[in-house]
Order: C-alpha cells, then sequence, then structure tokens
C-alpha cells in the first residue's frame, strides 16, 4: 500500500478525501449466506481486515446503507459476517453480491511518505525536468515492489518500478508525481 517519493509529509495526514478523492472505499463483497443465523461470507479486500470489529458501521451496495457489524470470524481468507437485523438465511437475499464500503475519512494515516492507491491514481506523472509522461493509470502490485503503469498521451503504457530511485516526489496538492523514468534502452 505504501508508495515512495514523498517530499511533503503534509500531503498525508489521512487518507481522508482530497479534490478528486473517492468518497467510499470498497473493502469487500459480500458473498451468499453461511449458517442458520443470518450471517454472510464476505471477500476480503482491504489490507486492514483488523479495524473490522463488532459494532462497526459499514456502507453496503450503491446506495450505501449503514449496517452495523453483529458478528465477525475469519474464515481462510474470507470472513464470515453477520448485521444487526439480519437473524437468518431469507433475510440476508439482499445483502448478496453486494460491494462492502467505508468512508476515506476513516482509513488510518500512513507513514510520511506512504500513499494509498487511490490518492495517486489518477495523478500526472512528469519527468524530473518537469516534461509530460502521462497519467498513472493503474500500480501493478509485485513481491519486490509495486510498479506504476503510466499512460502517456500517445496511448502507450510505460512501465515506473515505484521505489525512492525512480519516485522522486510525490505531490497530492499539485497531483503531480515526478519521476526519473529507467533508461530501458
Amino acid at each position: 500500500m505504501g508508495l515512495p517519493g514523498s517530499s511533503n509529509p503534509e500531503n498525508n495526514q489521512t487518507g481522508s478525501p482530497q479534490g478528486g478523492e473517492p468518497v467510499f472505499l470498497v473493502i469487500g463483497k459480500l458473498r451468499r449466506s453461511h449458517g442458520l443465523s443470518g450471517d454472510v461470507i464476505m471477500d476480503v479486500y482491504t489490507d486492514f481486515p483488523e479495524r473490522l470489529s463488532v459494532g462497526k458501521m459499514l456502507l453496503i451496495g450503491e446506495s450505501h446503507r449503514p449496517l452495523a457489524i453483529r458478528s465477525l470470524r475469519p474464515k481462510d481468507k474470507e470472513l464470515i459476517i453477520g448485521f444487526e437485523g439480519y437473524n437468518n438465511p431469507e433475510s440476508t437475499a439482499d445483502l448478496r453480491n453486494q460491494l462492502v464500503y467505508v468512508s476515506s475519512a476513516e482509513l488510518p494515516a500512513l507513514p510520511a511518505g506512504e500513499y494509498y492507491h487511490h490518492q495517486v491514481v489518477g495523478l500526472r506523472v512528469v519527468n524530473k525536468d518537469g516534461s509530460e509522461i502521462g497519467i498513472l493509470d493503474d500500480i501493478l502490485e509485485t513481491r519486490a515492489n509495486d510498479v506504476y503503469v503510466v499512460k502517456a498521451a500517445d496511448g502507450k503504457e510505460i512501465l515506473i518500478p515505484a521505489v525512492d530511485e525512480f519516485i522522486l516526489e510525490i505531490n497530492l496538492e499539485q497531483r503531480v508525481i515526478k519521476v526519473a523514468p529507467p533508461d530501458w534502452e
């Protein structure tokens, strides 16, 4: 989750939305009911599942309907989650295949120089001399380090390893990333 290249730690006080950032972030997807007490299996998309606890309010579906967690337990790479007001398998039918959201204002602060992906995807990417390279379109997560996928104006994709050697500065206020791209030639 963390990305290198910050020269302005004030930009990273919280994961709360700045201009253009999402207000809600997907943390999982509800699948099918589990058992007889109205629990549901949830695919986990968040890196912080430990922040979920009984009583926490989650936002369900595109309408962001608030539901409080009644019960919670891990199962393999998933969670078995129960919501207040859902007490049998039949009552959970409207939860099936719904995305689960949290407000981005609830995200934990990251250490200085680290960013959530949603904070940097969409930023302009410029060379160290200020010349335009493109827009950060995606981030590939690898074992060694993340790799930025930058879409150039001509539609070509440029891959830049997200390490301090190549990522010189990330400025969220100016919505720009300054890089020294690798010379692949």
